[in-house]
């Protein structure tokens, strides 16, 4: 039979939400409820009349909770093949009853873990032993057995309760638990294994966050999947949506961009991007800056390309800076806040998503993936990003203070450009950018191309490479654009060439022995 009644329920639950409106349907639909403890206590306290798990099994919960429902007379009621008479016939002969429902939500791990200053101790006992053996149990044996980790499902389950829960139902149900205690091991693999930088096997687990209505382009189905994050690391999935259209799929991989580069940035900071690129990119030029400035200031670095970018702020956005960004058509802006005042003037552009990251997270810890073909590439972040001032001056000219801190802030920009990347900059805003082009000489003259399109003086400035320069005619064409500071990994077999070429132009330069590859 598909259809199956139900009569008896074991409800197990750390998470109470909904738990006294299911269980009250539950009773006037003439089901039995057994519990364990807290779950029980719960019930109890709302007038409802519960067997515990113990007046089940005889025995007492032990070893502090730890030990309740592993007993052959929870497992085999819910386990057993009712249509099976030798498990009909053990069943009776062992007392076992079964049951029909198993509403079971674990122990609040990944909550636990997220949590500053917590423990090993902590984290080990939270993590859930009976409920996962449950809810694989009931899942197994879902021909005829309902089992439920969510309370979002309690309304469509009691709606069932009396006239029974059907075949499709209980499938559904069934993937869902799986899939559930799934997430809850790769959790605890991901915390057992945190230390190990590259680990074997690598165990993944995402819940998808939403649907999205297409990906790159119409004809391809997507969705945005969140992996589980510390509370001070980025996560989109975390940031809250104030308004505007549904995110699309390029949204939330411009949005990424954005704030990575926005958290490299230091003090107040702006960045624009377009198609993964930054488009602008500006910082204080002195603490008492007001934000709308230095928006203003990222978006002059290239205000053609800022028409329907992307913009990441590292402040709360007031009145004057929410003026200045309905100024242009942008499809996102994300922000640790939207100040009150801020609000009804960004609504004017209806359509403008408006995400506020709360709290404003560090840089990037986690790893990064790639598909390729039969797997994955996995690497760890690309953080560094503080060795300018570390490096080496391989020129016979020194560099200025403001040399120095125009080389820092271009090669911070710098490494977040597709390569072959260049990047003209001052100590206070990014000029130009030349990104993804097969040649770095290429690259060097449409970033100053761009700058100068945009009315940008590049005499004085400073040029990054995220790698070294091959032959010396790239500190040529930066110097002839104007730019008096080269910073770039060096590491080429004719550094010693571009040495020389940078002194004849008068050209500072420093390498810094890191590349900053982003294909």
């Amino acid at each position: 039979m598909s259809t199956r009644p139900i009569r008896r329920a074991l409800i197990s639950v750390s998470d109470k939400q909904g738990l006294v409106e299911l269980a009250r349907r539950l009773v006037t639909a003439g089901v039995e409820l057994v519990s364990t403890g807290g779950t029980a206590r719960a019930l109890q306290a709302a007038g409802l009349s519960v067997t515990s798990v113990s007046g089940v099994t005889g025995f007492p919960e032990i070893m502090g909770g730890r030990v309740k429902t592993l007993h052959p007379r929870i497992h085999g009621g819910v386990l057993g093949r009712w249509d099976v008479p030798a498990d009909v016939a053990e069943a009776q002969a062992h007392g076992v009853s079964p049951f029909e429902l198993v509403v079971v939500n674990l122990y609040p791990f990944r909550e636990t873990i997220a949590q500053a200053g917590i423990t090993d101790a902590q984290a080990i006992e939270q993590i859930d032993i009976g409920g996962p053996t449950l809810l694989r149990a009931a899942a197994k044996n879902h021909a005829h057995v309902t089992v439920v980790v969510d309370p979002d499902d309690y309304a469509e389950v009691a709606d069932a309760a009396a006239q029974g829960t059907t075949a499709e139902l209980r499938a559904r149900l069934a993937r869902k638990a799986f899939a559930h205690t799934a997430g809850y091991d790769a959790a605890i693999v991901a915390w057992m294994t945190r230390d190990e930088l590259l680990p074997d096997p690598l165990v993944l687990a995402a819940d998808r966050a939403h649907p999205l209505r297409y990906g790159e382009n119409p004809h391809q189905r997507a969705a945005f999947y969140a992996l589980p994050t510390s509370l001070d690391q980025p996560s989109l999935a975390r940031a809250r949506q104030l308004g505007g259209k549904a995110l699309s799929y390029n949204n939330l991989l411009d949005l990424d961009a954005a704030l990575a580069i926005c958290l490299d940035l230091r003090g107040p900071a702006a960045v624009v991007v377009k198609h993964g690129n930054p488009c602008g990119a500006a910082e204080a030029t002195d603490a008492d800056e007001p934000l709308h400035h230095i928006y203003a200031r990222a978006r002059a670095t290239d205000p053609m390309s800022a028409f329907g970018g992307i913009v990441a702020l590292n402040q709360p956005v007031d009145a004057l800076t929410a003026e200045r960004l309905v100024e242009t058509f942008l499809e996102a802006v994300i922000a640790p806040a939207f100040l009150d005042e801020a609000l009804p003037i960004l609504a004017r552009k209806k359509s403008l998503r408006l995400l506020a990251h709360d709290p404003w997270p560090a840089p990037a810890r986690h790893l990064e993936f790639r598909r390729v073909a039969g797997g994955l590439l996995v690497q760890d972040r690309d953080d560094k990003v503080s060795g300018v001032r570390a490096g080496d001056v391989v020129t016979q000219r020194q560099p200025t203070e403001r040399e120095w801190a125009a080389m820092d802030f271009a090669w911070r920009v710098a490494r977040h450009v597709k390569s072959n990347a260049i990047v003209f900059a001052r100590a206070e805003q990014l000029l130009g950018v030349g990104a993804g082009q097969m040649s770095r000489v290429d690259a060097s003259r449409i970033a100053s191309q761009k700058a100068r399109e945009a009315g940008h003086e590049l005499r004085g400035s400073a040029i990054a490479s995220d790698a070294f320069f091959p032959f010396a005619d790239g500190v040529e064409a930066a110097a002839d654009a104007g730019a008096t500071a080269v910073v770039q990994p060096g590491g080429s077999v004719r550094d010693p060439e571009v040495i020389v070429a940078a002194d004849r132009l008068g050209l500072t330069m420093v390498f810094t022995g890191a590349r900053h590859f982003r294909h």
